[in-house]
């Protein structure tokens, strides 16, 4: 008997059961013309152990998307965390927090970033199209930024609240490259900068806020 026959009768996907077909106790030839069982098999318990197969599976998979969609949320509710805690977290170029006392240091930390500038066609003084010191100023202002973030990051994966003693280092590279001629290339400036710190853990003192 063909099995796209069984499949058929009771109106089941072809392909998915020849598929179960192969993996299941039940004999079976492959022929030219498809897959095919005895004669003597009996179709209602094959078919039977098909639908139970398909029960099982589709619990599975509503196992999995559950799992799934709790990891996800459970993601999310980490990231709202994170967020929060970085957003409130205490940054001081000094070494302490009035009302807070430091109940834990965790070691130096930094964040980093950079940001390219095209260089002046025509020189830095007098015939340049744009403003070039407040381009400047902006692009340090929002590495600046950005390396603060990526300094309260570091603090946080350590489990600390504050960064103390923090500070700012600046770069500036002037690259240049030999050109297949023989001369120099001249490529974008490169201005970094990283922010340095102690991350802590500050706790509010038991005496903070009274007189």
């Amino acid at each position: 008997m063909k099995t796209r026959d069984i499949a058929k009768k009771y109106q089941l996907d072809p392909a998915a059961f020849d598929q179960w077909l192969k993996q299941s106790d039940f004999q079976c030839k492959s022929g030219m013309t498809g897959l095919s069982v005895d004669d003597g098999v009996n179709t209602d318990e094959m078919v039977g152990h098909y639908n139970q197969y398909l029960t099982q599976e589709k619990a599975r998979t509503v196992q999995e998307q559950e799992r799934l969609a709790l990891e996800q949320a459970n993601a999310e509710q980490a990231e709202l965390a994170k967020q929060h805690a970085v957003a409130s977290m205490l940054i001081s170029s000094g070494f302490n927090f009035e009302g807070y006392t430091i109940t834990k240091y965790s070691g130096y930390i930094s964040g980093d970033d950079a940001v390219s500038m095209d260089r002046p066609t025509r020189g830095w003084l007098g015939g340049v199209n744009k403003d070039v010191g407040a381009d400047l100023l902006a692009g340090l202002s929002q590495i600046r930024q950005n390396a603060l973030a990526e300094l309260k990051e570091a603090a946080y994966a350590l489990g600390c609240n504050a960064v103390i003693g923090v500070d700012f280092d600046y770069l500036t590279m002037d690259p240049e490259t030999a050109t297949s001629s023989g001369g120099t290339l001249y490529l974008p400036f490169l201005f970094a900068v990283t922010a340095n710190g102690n991350a802590v853990v500050i706790e509010k003192s038991e005496h903070a806020g009274l007189a």
